[in-house]
């Protein structure tokens, strides 16, 4: 069975990003839960504010869930930057690579329900279209317990799972768009959004070394979507999707 993977890219270097309003303005997170399945978590990094737990999916040591390799913390760290009253969770499911099976991230967001998270986010994904019906019974459990999913929509322009199924937040990548804002349309299919691709800033590395990609773009909704959240007492899927619709009207974010 193919690996669940986390997407990294190096583009070239982005258009120049311009100053644009901030979504959410005032709003921290403050009364939500939220998880980051991902490599764990360097709780002591200058950039996390703080971690209220986590567990190791797919370990024997199940309470370790210490970040090896760096990409679990830099999506934390993204997200706490925008929601820094959030509760954070750290789900490890990626331990030596950026690669796990889909037995381990269904223990991981069968984890995140169990445990009363209110989003989730899955910086990660995978185009095997084998993998879509487990997940599409995932999200749908997750979303009869009020947990609400946020993934890559698609990688490299491949629809990807489980991001672009019906009651995820999907997210796509736009390199222009600014890092406190976020772009929304109205399709068909459903809500579609875009975010930064660039993770917090790291002091003295030029942003093109730092890591960033689809990953981070997941990271930095989920950062809006936690926001969004703050006050609600109906976090459904659709009722968050309706309020980040409105928020991106409301400082013109809507595309056409």
């Amino acid at each position: 069975m193919d690996g669940i993977r986390a997407d990294v890219t190096v583009p070239d270097a982005p258009a120049k990003v311009h100053a644009s309003s901030i979504a959410f303005p005032g709003s921290s997170g403050q009364g939500v839960r939220v998880a980051v399945i991902d490599s764990g978590v360097h709780a002591s990094h200058p950039h996390i504010v703080g971690v209220a737990g986590g567990v190791a999916i797919g370990s024997q040591k199940e309470d370790s869930f210490v970040d090896l390799i760096g990409h679990g913390t830099a999506v934390m760290a993204a997200i706490q930057e925008k929601a820094p009253q959030a509760e954070y969770f750290a789900v490890r499911v990626f331990h030596t690579e950026l690669r796990a099976s889909i037995d381990v991230i269904a223990r991981a967001i069968q984890w995140c329900v169990d445990h009363r998270m209110d989003v989730i986010n899955l910086s990660l994904g995978t185009a095997n279209p084998a993998h879509a019906a487990r997940f599409t019974s995932l999200i749908a459990r997750a979303a009869e317990h009020g947990t609400i999913v946020v993934s890559a929509h698609n990688m490299n322009g491949i629809a990807a799972f489980p991001g672009s199924l019906m009651g995820v937040v999907g997210v796509g990548l736009d390199w222009n768009c600014p890092r406190y804002s976020y772009s929304c349309r109205r399709t068909p299919e459903g809500l579609e959004l875009c975010a930064s691709g660039y993770p917090r800033p790291v002091p003295d590395v030029p942003k093109e070394r730092n890591l960033q990609g689809i990953s981070f773009a997941v990271a930095n909704m989920t950062g809006f979507v936690a926001r969004a959240c703050e006050g609600l007492e109906n976090r459904s899927h659709g009722k968050v999707c309706s309020v980040l619709a409105a928020e991106a009207e409301r400082i013109g974010l809507n595309l056409k």
